[in-house]
């Protein structure tokens, strides 16, 4: 078998059984996470709350970072075995307090859900001056995995799943001009390199981390039906990325494929627990298997929802140099040792 996925060397199918209608309760049917930790970002609200009451009811003890500590505690009040802290990924401080914290702690950490995101956004920049969805989308995962290192290496056996989207096929990353300050700005391609990024970051750590025992995941959850993701949207992208006609009316074939909440949720749960993933990682996933290589042009489907993944995304050298370019971004060098 091959030892890592450059160049989509692993990105085949592998015959798991779930698809684009299986949930989230399902893929982990069987499986036990009693005296697991998890942390999911973003898991107080749509597909990451889904997320978090699954692995929960697993057994797992779930930490939520939150931007909202109100909002989470209504939201997972429900919920046993859940911890909420105090996060924002666009604000780094608040990474690194969030870190130490649970390192202080003295607990490994067995999955590490990054699902936390934004899209459709004006042009925005956090405080170091990066674009928004950059920063959010991409460089808070790298800048949380870096510093949760120790904790997942102690686990002996944990997972980095990284909730990306079939919109890394708007855009490459675009390695001259990442924070469009000498072109125009375009929120979808900004959305698409960001997505871009986390594949290509999941690709590379997994390279690097699997001599400690740590792999790692990006995949497509499905375009889903009632998540916050569309707040900022207004109807022209909408049009633009061909879910709705000229009329402002969703077109049949995009209502037909919308996944539920339980539904989007399923591929995340099934990479942070499928036994069949123990020894595959740096894959892209979608509907609870591993992607086809490049299924074809962004909008085109297989009716299912499923558009696999674009070879620049899974590329070694983009990989690499990313990597690179994100220690000079973030100041922040990520020794994997």
């Amino acid at each position: 078998m091959k030892k890592n996925n450059y160049h989509g060397a692993l990105q085949h199918p592998i015959g798991s059984g779930f698809n684009a209608s299986s949930t989230a309760t399902e893929v982990i049917k069987g499986i036990d996470l009693t005296g697991k930790i998890a942390i999911v970002t973003g898991g107080n609200a749509g597909i990451g709350l889904e997320t978090t009451r699954v692995l929960a009811a697993a057994g797992a003890t779930v930490i939520v970072p939150a931007r909202d500590i109100e909002k989470a505690k209504k939201n997972l009040e429900a919920i046993s075995n859940v911890e909420i802290e105090a996060m924002d990924l666009t604000k780094p401080e608040t990474i690194d307090a969030f870190a130490e914290k649970f390192l202080d702690s003295g607990r490994p950490l067995h999955l590490l859900i990054n699902n936390a995101g934004i899209m459709w956004v004006p042009l925005q920049r956090d405080s170091r001056g990066i674009e928004s969805q950059l920063a959010t989308n991409y460089l808070g995962q790298y800048q949380l995995v870096a510093k949760l290192w120790p904790a997942l290496k102690k686990a002996n056996g944990a997972r980095v799943v990284n909730v990306s989207s079939y919109g890394h096929q708007m855009a490459p990353f675009d390695f001259e001009d990442p924070n469009f300050e000498h072109r125009e700005y375009q929120t979808l391609s900004g959305y698409g390199q960001s997505k871009t990024a986390s594949n290509l970051f999941a690709l590379e750590l997994d390279n690097r981390a699997k001599l400690f025992n740590v792999r790692a995941y990006s995949l497509h959850p499905g375009s889903i039906a009632g998540t916050e993701l569309a707040r900022d949207a207004d109807m022209e992208l909408f049009k633009q990325m061909g879910f709705f006609d000229e009329h402002g009316h969703m077109r049949p074939e995009i209502l037909a494929s919308l996944k539920t909440i339980p539904q989007g949720a399923a591929t995340t749960v099934w990479c942070a627990t499928s036994p069949l993933l123990d020894n595959i990682g740096g894959v892209y996933c979608e509907d609870g298997d591993i992607a086809e290589l490049d299924l074809g042009n962004f909008g085109a489907d297989n009716g299912l929802g499923t558009r696999g993944v674009q070879p620049y995304s899974l590329d070694e050298n983009n990989a690499k140099r990313l990597w690179n370019l994100t220690e000079e971004m973030t100041g922040l060098r990520f020794d994997v040792k």
